[in-house]
């Protein structure tokens, strides 16, 4: 049984696969599919984005598609930039550009006050249009410089709860146990196992 997942963004794929590794799943990513759109993410919430990358996805490609969004959500900036946290300095924006803006809104904030937290939702929608929808949460605070070559996005910049190294210090198993992502793909699991029993993969 085959999989989808709705990302032409590498490092996530290759996070994704990681964790799902165990189900009985070939995961295959919207890049290496020809035909399939690019799904604006015009939502206001990571919910909606998600859900709507999800269905758009599995309509064209025919097949059970799993998506996901993903925001930072800083608290002295009240909870930017949220949704919009792929496209915080632009809508090209690089990382280095998204997390060299971040420190410019938080300069002079001290540790204790740039509490935040890493809110993934996935989504994950058959040909038919039937989704279901899971989320993960990781708190933690952002750090005054980038730390660590791991990682992508904002973990230079992000260390989790519990731990002193940033999520770009960590390696990708530690990561791959604690964030957003493997939280909300572990709940995705029993989703995912059920379409798995149902089909007979």
């Amino acid at each position: 049984m085959q999989l989808l997942v709705a990302t032409r963004n590498r490092d996530k794929f290759k996070e994704i696969i990681a964790i799902l590794a165990d189900l009985n799943l070939e995961v295959i990513s919207a890049a290496d599919r020809k035909g399939l759109p690019e799904i604006v993410e015009d939502a206001l919430t990571v919910r909606d984005n998600a859900i709507k990358k999800a269905i758009e996805t599995a309509k064209v490609a025919k097949m059970l598609t799993l998506a996901d969004d993903t925001g930072l959500e800083v608290d002295m900036l009240n909870g930017e930039p949220g949704v919009r946290s792929a496209r915080y300095a632009s809508e090209e924006a690089s990382y280095h550009e998204n997390n060299r803006k971040l420190l410019a809104a938080l300069h002079g904030v001290p540790l204790e006050k740039r509490s935040c937290r890493f809110r993934c939702v996935v989504a994950i929608a058959d040909e038919n249009g039937l989704v279901d929808t899971v989320e993960g949460i990781c708190n933690g605070v952002i750090v005054e410089q980038e730390r660590g070559g791991g990682g992508f996005g904002y973990d230079p910049l992000f260390i989790p709860d519990g731990q002193v190294k940033t999520f770009a210090e960590l390696s990708l198993d530690v990561k791959n146990r604690i964030s957003h992502r493997a939280k909300a793909l572990q709940k995705a699991w029993a989703v995912l196992s059920r379409y798995v029993r149902e089909r007979g993969g």
